[in-house]
C-alpha cells in the first residue's frame, strides 16, 4: 500500500532519543509513514538560519504537508526566534490541540477522572512577538487579535467538540479586563455557538476557570482560548492529568499539520536513556489520525497503555503502588512494541471503526461569519505618547505645555501614566514612570490626517518629544479605544 510521506525533525536535547524510540514503534507496527529527515534548530541556527528554519525545509513541509517534529531548542539572546513559534504562523497552523487525559491508577492523578481537551488559538495575541523598548523605563508588548484569527479557531474547537462526540465547549478570556481583544475573542464565541445548538456553550472569565480547571476539571470538556492563556493552561491541565511528560499537541491549519510533544528539549538529561518518549509517541497517533489511520493509531496507542498497566515505566512517572520496573527510553519503546496487538485490562481502551472520520478536523473550506453590511470609520483624536522626565513627574507640569499644543480643533482630554489617569485630578500615591499617554480629541467630534501631523509639530515645538500615536476611531458610532483607568 502507499505510504504517507511526512517530515521529520528529530530536535534537540532528548529530541533525537525519543524520536528514534518513537520510530522503532511504529516501524514495529507497521505503519505506512514514509519519513523526510529535516534538519531544523540549534544546528541550523548555528549555520546561519536565524529563525533555525533552513530554506528546503519550507519547501519540504509545503510538499509533504505534515511535520513530526522533537523539540527543540532556542538560544538564548542573540535575537534568536523560537522554531516552534515561527512554524506554527508562518505555516497557518492556527489550532493547537493538546489533549489531557488521567490515566489512573497507573499514572498517579489529582484527578483520575479527567479529560479535558484545549483548542488554543496558535499565531495572535501576544506571540506576535512585536516589543519595543519606548523610554528609558518603559517597555511594551503589542497583543494583537483579528476576527478572522478568532473565528477560525473557535470554529474549529466546535468542530472539533461535534466531531469526537464531546458535549460543551468552554471560552475563557479576560474581557473584564480587555474589552476590545478578549472582548473580540468572547463575542465570535457566541456567534458561532449558535451554529452548534447540539453542544453546551459557556464563557468564563481565565482566573477562576483556570482556578475551577485545577480543582474541579470534570466541569470542562472542550476548552478554546487565546494564544497566552492557551499555552499556560495546557500546561497545567498536562499536570494535573499526570504528567507534562506524556503531552501530545497537534497544530493544525488549512493544509498543514504539525505534531510534536508538549515538553521542551531538556538536555540536562540528554544521552542519557531516561527520557520519556510517550509525548511524542501520542503527538504520532494524532498525526495517524489526521492521515485516516485510525486503525493502526488505536492498536499503538492500546499497546501504549497495556505497557503503563504491567508497570513498565520511565524514570518521571516511577511511583510506589503501579510502577514494576523503571526502565529507559529505548527499554520502554521494545516493550511497547512487544504489546502490539494487545489490549489494556484497566485503562479504558482505544476503540476505533475503520469508517470513522479523522478526529482532527479541517475547517479550510468552513463558511465565515457575515461582516457587517457597512461599517461607518471615525476618527476622533488621537493618543500621543511620550518620554518626560522632569523633577516630581507631576503631570500638572505637563498639562499645560500640552494643551497650548492643541490648537483650535483639538483638547486635551487625558493624561496617564501606565494606563492609569493622572490628569485631570489623579493621586499622588500612582507610581509614575518616564513613559506619558497623552489624549487629545476632536472639538468637532472628529478630525483629519492634517490636523493631527499639525498637533505633533506643535507638541514638538513646545519642547516635548513623541515616541509613539495611536489615532482614535469609532466605529459605527462605537468607542474603538479603551478609557483610562480611574476616568
Amino acid at each position: 500500500m502507499r505510504k504517507h510521506r511526512v517530515c521529520l525533525a528529530r530536535g534537540d536535547g532528548i529530541g533525537p532519543e525519543i524520536t528514534d524510540a518513537v520510530l522503532d514503534i511504529l516501524r514495529e507496527a507497521g505503519a505506512l509513514v514514509e519519513f523526510e529527515p529535516l534538519e531544523l534548530g540549534e544546528r541550523a541556527y548555528h549555520a546561519g538560519y536565524s529563525a533555525g528554519i533552513p530554506d528546503t525545509a519550507w519547501e519540504a513541509i509545503s510538499a509533504c504537508g505534515v511535520l513530526l517534529k522533537g523539540p527543540i531548542t532556542t538560544p538564548q539572546g542573540g535575537g534568536y526566534k523560537s522554531v516552534n513559534v515561527t512554524l506554527r504562523k508562518a505555516l497557518g497552523l492556527y489550532s493547537n490541540v493538546r489533549p489531557c487525559t488521567a490515566l489512573h491508577p497507573c499514572v498517579p492523578s489529582q484527578h483520575p477522572g479527567m479529560d479535558v481537551v484545549i483548542v488554543r488559538e496558535n499565531e495572535e495575541d501576544t506571540y506576535g512577538g512585536i516589543e519595543h523598548r519606548q523610554t528609558g523605563e518603559v517597555v511594551q508588548c503589542l497583543k494583537l487579535v483579528s476576527r478572522p484569527g478568532c473565528e477560525r479557531v473557535i470554529r474549529y474547537a466546535f468542530e472539533y467538540a461535534r466531531r469526537n462526540g464531546r458535549r460543551k465547549v468552554s471560552c475563557l478570556t479576560k474581557d473584564n479586563i480587555m474589552k476590545l481583544t478578549d472582548g473580540l475573542f468572547h463575542s465570535v464565541f457566541r456567534e458561532i455557538a449558535r451554529e452548534y445548538p447540539e453542544l453546551e456553550a459557556e464563557h468564563r472569565i481565565i482566573d477562576i476557570g483556570a482556578a475551577r480547571l485545577a480543582t474541579r476539571p470534570r466541569e470542562f470538556d472542550v476548552i478554546v482560548t487565546l494564544n497566552l492563556y492557551g499555552d499556560i493552561l495546557s500546561d497545567i491541565a498536562a499536570e494535573l492529568a499526570g504528567s507534562i511528560g506524556i503531552a501530545a499537541s497537534a497544530n493544525v491549519g488549512g493544509t498543514l499539520a504539525m505534531f510534536e510533544a508538549v515538553h521542551g528539549s531538556a538536555p540536562d538529561i540528554a544521552g542519557r536513556n531516561v527520557a520519556n518518549p510517550s509525548g511524542l509517541l501520542l503527538a504520532a497517533l494524532m498525526m495517524l489520525e489526521h492521515l485516516g489511520e485510525q486503525g493502526m493509531a488505536a492498536s499503538i496507542h492500546n499497546a501504549w497503555l497495556r505497557t503503563l498497566e504491567d508497570g513498565l515505566h520511565t524514570a518521571d512517572l516511577m511511583n510506589e503502588a503501579t510502577s514494576k520496573r523503571c526502565v529507559g527510553t529505548r527499554e520502554f519503546a521494545h516493550a511497547v512494541a512487544d504489546r502490539l496487538g494487545q489490549m489494556p485490562q484497566t485503562l479504558k481502551p482505544r476503540t476505533v471503526n475503520e469508517t470513522d472520520s479523522p478526529r482532527l478536523p479541517t475547517c479550510a473550506a468552513q463558511p465565515s461569519i457575515a461582516p457587517a453590511s457597512s461599517t461607518q470609520k471615525c476618527c476622533v483624536g488621537i493618543d500621543v505618547f511620550l518620554e518626560w522626565d522632569a523633577p516630581g513627574r507631576d503631570a500638572a507640569q505637563l498639562a499645560p505645555r500640552l494643551q497650548a499644543a492643541a490648537g483650535a480643533s483639538l483638547r486635551l482630554a487625558l493624561i496617564t501614566n501606565r494606563g492609569v489617569r493622572v490628569w485631570p485630578e489623579g493621586h499622588a500615591q500612582t507610581l509614575r514612570t518616564d513613559h506619558w499617554r497623552c489624549r487629545f480629541l476632536a472639538q468637532e467630534g472628529h478630525c483629519d490626517a492634517a490636523a493631527l501631523l499639525a498637533l505633533l509639530q506643535r507638541v514638538q515645538a513646545v519642547g516635548l518629544e513623541p515616541i509613539k500615536t495611536e489615532n482614535l476611531y469609532t466605529f459605527n458610532g462605537e468607542r474603538g479605544y479603551s478609557a483610562g483607568q480611574g476616568e
